[in-house]
């Protein structure tokens, strides 16, 4: 392996998958609705669809890529023609990003066919494939030993990385913590009716997070993992696949709390267009790696919490729109920002996934990200999340009582 690829920034693995993503030529009527839509013998007609790169390794790699970082990505394919366009797609996008794809002598390629019509929220059909082989021996000592950031995505669609309480997850965490890198962890929403659903993810959480610097949820799915019970609530008082409607602060906090005592040293939680909570340790030798790896000031990441607003966009398709806004943080964390710049750069380089309707195609470079930011683009206004949270006017932010001197750093 090159000397380049053993030192590069960031290290991405777990989920890929081809995306089908077609164009909804109207938008569904305000009695609509997913259980409307989808009828037997209905037909619904839709423009070109776009085809792409998909999952967690994707879009979080080639985001990384776009905003001028070196990262590597460990994914699992087949030798079919799903494969083979993940390979040209990627390769396309930033040449050689397919180098460290592993070839599976059988099964078939993960693919997801993406419906999001306007107005309503995203629909996934999603065949997870040779992902569900995907095992702690596909990511190298060489590679961990030499990044900054080791980033995984979406375990709960990849069968042996839940299987027997998540063994390979940890092991994999285990050795990417043991190599020095900087651990981070994304997840995906189980599907309630598959394997993957009724498993013990709280279990899982408490083996895994105690190897995991950065941990980056979005509000279902942790919530499902560590209140299932209020999720089914959520559902049932809001439809199905809209529990984040329910969503409040207060959840939120406690969630986050959870998170940071099972270990992790960073917990970011992501609200949809509610924008991008973070809290973090408030015990300084636990953000010890991204002090001595990042070369980041301890003493601005103990004890934080911040609430993020998204950026004004016109969106086109919000498919990624989380991955690249993790890209953004993680990008935020490896150039030395503080808390309040990188969460301000994750909601911006999320917002630029949005103006497209792929993942990564809108992603600027780094700089331009940069300019957009301070040349006054603005966010999308919030009322005040509670008496005990107060106004950064500078970064456009929301500071928590939690937060370490109320608004320090």
């Amino acid at each position: 392996m090159p000397s380049s690829e053993r030192n590069c920034d960031f290290v991405l693995a777990g989920n890929i998958n081809l995306d089908f993503i077609p164009a909804f030529i109207a938008s569904p009527g305000a009695e609509d609705s997913w259980s409307a839509t989808l009828v037997p013998g209905k037909l619904i007609e839709v423009g070109p669809a776009v085809l792409s790169t998909g999952g967690s390794v994707a879009n979080t790699g080639l985001a990384l890529r776009r905003l001028g970082h070196t990262a590597s990505l460990f994914a699992r394919i087949a030798d079919d023609d799903h494969g083979r366009a993940i390979r040209d797609l990627l390769d396309r996008q930033a040449p050689g990003a397919s180098d460290h794809l592993i070839l599976s002598a059988s099964g078939s390629t993960s693919y997801t066919i993406v419906m999001s019509p306007p107005g309503m929220d995203r629909l996934f059909l999603h065949g997870p494939g040779v992902n569900d082989q995907f095992t702690d021996a596909d990511v190298p000592l060489a590679p961990l030993s030499g990044c900054k950031i080791f980033h995984f995505g979406y375990p709960p669609v990849m069968r042996r990385m839940y299987a027997e309480q998540g063994r390979e997850l940890e092991a994999l965490f285990r050795k990417a913590k043991g190599a020095g890198a900087v651990t981070s962890l994304d997840m995906s929403k189980p599907d309630p009716q598959s394997t993957s659903g009724k498993v013990d993810w709280r279990t899982i959480l408490e083996r895994v997070l105690p190897f995991t610097d950065l941990f980056l949820p979005s509000f279902e799915e942790i919530l499902f993992m560590l209140r299932r019970e209020c999720y089914e609530d959520l559902e049932r008082t809001h439809g199905c696949g809209n529990a984040a409607k329910g969503q409040t602060l207060g959840i939120v906090r406690e969630l986050a709390g959870e998170m940071i005592a099972y270990g992790c040293a960073v917990a970011g939680i992501k609200l949809g267009d509610q924008g991008f909570y973070l809290r973090t340790a408030s015990d300084t030798s636990r953000l010890a790696p991204l002090k001595s790896k990042l070369g980041l000031d301890d003493a601005e990441w103990t004890g934080r919490e911040l609430l993020s607003p998204c950026f004004e966009t016109a969106v086109a398709g919000t498919t990624g729109a989380g991955d690249c806004t993790i890209a953004g943080f993680l990008a935020g964390l490896a150039r030395g920002q503080s808390p309040r710049q990188a969460l301000t750069s994750a909601v911006a380089v999320g917002a630029c996934s949005t103006e497209h309707p792929d993942a990564t195609s809108g992603i600027p470079p780094w700089e331009s990200v940069q300019r957009r930011i301070d040349a006054g683009w603005p966010r999308i206004v919030t009322a005040s999340p509670g008496f005990d949270w107060r106004r950064d006017e500078e970064f456009g932010l929301w500071v928590g009582s939690l937060d370490g001197g109320f608004g320090a750093a």
